[in-house]
């Protein structure tokens, strides 16, 4: 497992490497419209809530007091010693998202630079969280009642996995070459209803430039991903592979209409060269190595953040910050492995040392 890392000394050196990372995404993404910019800066209510996700604090309140606690040596190591109030935390915890997805960017293209990790091949999943309380079902939608503790924020989804669940979701762009280290590169997060058609559309732009081929489950069966993938606006090859079985449209015994343009022709074709190619042995080589790496990541970073039973928190946008800050968190700790000497990627021991 490696050297045990001691509490105190890990703390300091993730909040280090995570500052610069966290002032670069708020200087990509900064505040647009009116008002004066906030006296306390984005990145360091993230780093601040950062650190409490580091402590598994579930709640926001027991954050902030864990963090008025510790506010000395906290100020400290972010050389910063500024605080928010309970109100201030609480609003700026909801839109936090915005910046740790930038953030989380920025830093899977500095695990390739580093040599943590290989991004020639890179996997796509969507994976479920249960909300907290019950679930909010239809019959019950209908008839505009409310049971007590349900998060109107949730929504219905279906996994094969998970079957259906009433909650949130979140999407996660892994590294899938082979010997390489399993690094989450692109995150987002969402209702557990939100359809794979519309939620990886902007990372495809986001991708590594080194990525070659981008593995997908049939709930990414969409042309447009495909071709944006594959093909330039200009129609020119970007030499990338897009390997995604066809989802099943209920057309078996049905004649194929004739294509009605030369742009739908042509979207077959290119559709057809696709089937062919996860077909092919090498498409199946690359497609296995999917399920050796998104899905376990799901699995082991839902168990390492203790999102495998429901969310920390109630509202869509209190638990987009809570999962991307958690997979930043997550990024840095198997940079922080890989630093050590440590290159199985295993970062469980380090959380729990912190």
């Amino acid at each position: 497992m490696g050297k045990r890392a001691k509490a105190g000394t890990s703390v300091v050196a993730l909040v280090r490497m995570a500052v610069p990372l966290l002032q670069a995404a708020e200087r990509q993404c900064p505040r647009t419209g009116p008002g004066d910019r906030p006296d306390i800066p984005d990145w360091l209510i993230a780093a601040l809530i950062m650190i409490a996700v580091a402590k598994k604090k579930k709640r926001k309140a027991a954050q902030l007091r864990f963090l008025s606690e510790h506010r000395r040596e906290i100020a400290d190591w972010l050389q910063n010693d500024q605080f928010p109030s309970r109100a201030t935390y609480y609003r700026r915890y909801r839109r936090a998202h915005l910046l740790y997805r930038t953030a989380i960017r920025l830093q899977g293209e500095k695990a390739i630079d580093e040599g943590v990790t290989d991004a020639r091949d890179v996997a796509v999943d969507k994976s479920l969280i249960a909300a907290q309380g019950p679930p909010w079902h239809l019959r019950d939608r209908k008839r505009g009642r409310v049971r007590a503790g349900v998060d109107q924020d949730a929504s219905w989804g279906y996994s094969e996995h998970t079957d259906w669940v009433y909650g949130f979701s979140y999407e996660v762009v892994v590294t899938a070459t082979p010997g390489a280290t399993v690094f989450p590169l692109l995150v987002s997060a969402d209702t557990a209803s939100a359809s794979e058609t519309r939620t990886f559309a902007p990372k495809i732009a986001e991708l590594p430039e080194s990525t070659e081929t981008v593995s997908a489950d049939s709930g990414y069966d969409f042309n447009q991903y495909g071709e944006s993938i594959e093909y330039t606006e200009n129609g020119l090859r970007t030499g990338r592979r897009f390997l995604c079985p066809e989802n099943p449209r209920n057309t078996k015994g049905r004649t194929l209409k004739p294509a009605a343009s030369a742009k739908q022709q042509r979207s077959r074709e290119l559709r057809q060269q696709r089937r062919q190619f996860l077909k092919s042995r090498r498409g199946r080589r690359i497609y296995v190595r999917r399920s050796k790496t998104v899905e376990p990541f799901n699995e082991w970073f839902k168990s390492l953040f203790e999102l495998n039973v429901r969310t920390w928190h109630r509202g869509l946008d209190n638990n987009r910050t809570q999962i991307l800050a958690a997979t930043f968190l997550y990024q840095l700790l198997v940079r922080y492995n890989h630093r050590r000497g440590n290159k199985n990627g295993r970062v469980r021991w380090l959380i729990d040392a912190l």
